[in-house]
């Protein structure tokens, strides 16, 4: 596939977001009214499992594609990057425990899907989130304007080593629910078209809405942070109370039932268990974190017991970006900012780091001031934030840049030619259709299935840079980004 640049520069914006309609005249009530009306069945109709109707023909369709004898692993990843990327390297895991071929989602919008807290057992349940994840991501297939997380992190290094199968989400559902994936990029057609209907009634069964569905085919976890902690092999608390449950205080306030037990998933989900029959084994979030002693969902660090999930265990800690994306950071490294230099990431408007930006600049004037004092001036630093420029004025970032004698600051943006070219080659190179052996219908290098504006690449190719920052790195505490940056320059990669 051969994107243009030329053609593509203008509509980059748009990938990133959805577009907004500006009433420029008053519409009468009575039409207004008749259109919201329209609109808000059309919708339900979308994505509402309750409005589908099922027939025995459709769903999954398990006697056909694959090797004989393989199964499949799908989840439903969500919030954002970093947070879908962590999801990704604990789906792996669990694929390479119960042996199934993981199926590789997008890069969902950020924040397209939220899961909810699951410290205040406030979550999506697993079916609802899953048919989310669907729409979602057939939304991105229908609007020309789905990423494989293969096209942007190497799957390389697991892929020769044989030690986990991958199939791309669009050849697993052309493969599985019998559609023509093809047919349903760029479409504008009707909620209620046959394809739209085949998708919906595939999407609904696989998120685990149709419980008649056979249990050797699709075996939908209704486990998720609320209720469960999987564990693999620790042969001493599989089905025990884990440490972290809901204090009496909110069992009161929320009428919270949950109790959370530790689960050996090769036990509850593998060979010999229901689940482990399922040609397709569907979880629901696969993020956890640390909290209170334990973790939120997934307590898996270690396999003393199985050198080969051990093995995986260490690999996956870090997984890089594609060779396109690291590239593209050294180069601006050294093309563009040509001499030792600090980053700055900064997260200033989004959640609970908006509250923060005082600490955030304090820390961030400290580490300038040491090197204001000790190297030479100016002293190069590369930002990367959320905060517009325009709104720089008033804040140390702009005091940065107003000083050119003292500091020479550098930033990108989604607009710049280095980003779109970056863009550019990423969908060229197209590693999710090197992904499986599976034959399919599916090609995704296809001209109706061509990008219509380039991705937004510009967050990969912000770590890429900071990577390679000689002058250390200061990054927004609590920040998932900065921990990405972090691992980065732990395991060298600009070297």
């Amino acid at each position: 596939m051969d994107f243009s640049l030329h053609s593509s520069i203008r509509g980059i914006a748009k990938w990133r977001r959805r577009a907004t309609l500006h009433h420029r005249y008053r519409t009468p009530l009575l039409f207004t009214l008749l259109i919201t009306v329209a609109l808000f069945f059309s919708f339900k109709t979308l994505i509402s499992p309750s409005a589908i109707s099922f027939s025995r023909n459709s769903g999954p369709r398990c006697g056909g594609g694959g090797s004989p004898g393989e199964k499949f692993l799908w989840y439903a990843p969500h919030s954002g990057f970093s947070n879908q990327l962590f999801e990704f390297k604990n789906a792996v895991l669990m694929a390479a425990i119960l042996n199934r071929t993981l199926i590789v989602p997008p890069v969902l919008d950020h924040h397209a899907v939220a899961l909810g807290s699951c410290p205040k057992f406030r979550v999506l349940d697993p079916n609802e989130l899953r048919f989310k994840v669907w729409n979602h991501s057939v939304e991105l297939i229908r609007d020309r304007r789905y990423i494989s997380m293969a096209d942007i992190i190497d799957l390389s290094s697991l892929m020769s080593s044989s030690a986990i199968r991958f199939i791309d989400f669009r050849v697993f559902v052309s493969t599985w629910c019998g559609v023509n994936i093809n047919s349903a990029c760029g479409t504008e057609s009707s909620m209620l078209s046959p394809l739209n209907e085949e998708l919906k009634q595939c999407g609904s069964l696989l998120s685990g809405y149709n419980s008649n569905l056979d249990s050797s085919c699709f075996f939908a976890t209704q486990e998720d942070c609320r209720t469960t902690v999987w564990t693999y092999q620790t042969g001493h608390d599989d089905g025990v109370l884990d440490s972290f449950q809901a204090d009496s205080e909110l069992k009161k306030k929320r009428k919270i039932p949950f109790l959370r037990k530790r689960k050996d998933v090769y036990n509850a989900l593998g060979p010999g268990s229901e689940a482990g029959s399922a040609k397709i084994l569907s979880f629901g979030s696969l993020f956890s974190a640390p909290y209170k002693g334990s973790e939120s969902h997934i307590d898996i660090h270690e396999s003393p017991r199985n050198q080969r999930i051990q093995r995986l265990i260490q690999n996956i800690e870090f997984l890089p970006f594609v060779t396109e994306i690291l590239n593209a950071g050294k180069q601006f490294a050294r093309q563009t900012i040509k001499a030792p230099f600090l980053c700055a990431q900064l997260r200033l408007l989004d959640g609970q780091f908006k509250n923060h930006w005082k600490d955030t600049f304090l820390g961030l004037k400290q580490k300038v001031d040491v090197l204001k004092q000790t190297g030479s001036l100016p002293v190069h630093i590369f930002v990367m934030t959320d905060l517009p420029k325009l709104n720089w004025t008033g804040t140390y970032l702009g005091d940065l840049a107003k000083d050119s004698d003292a500091f020479k600051v550098f930033v990108l943006s989604e607009e710049d030619e280095f980003v779109a070219q970056t863009a550019m080659e990423i969908v060229n190179a197209g590693h999710s259709m090197k992904l499986q052996s599976v034959s399919s219908n599916f090609d995704g290098r296809k001209e109706q299935c061509n990008p219509q504006s380039l991705p937004d690449v510009l967050l990969y190719l912000e770590e890429s840079i900071c990577s390679c920052a000689s002058l250390g790195f200061y990054g927004t505490a609590g920040s998932t980004i900065a921990g990405s940056i972090e691992l980065m320059r732990k395991n060298n990669i600009c070297s």
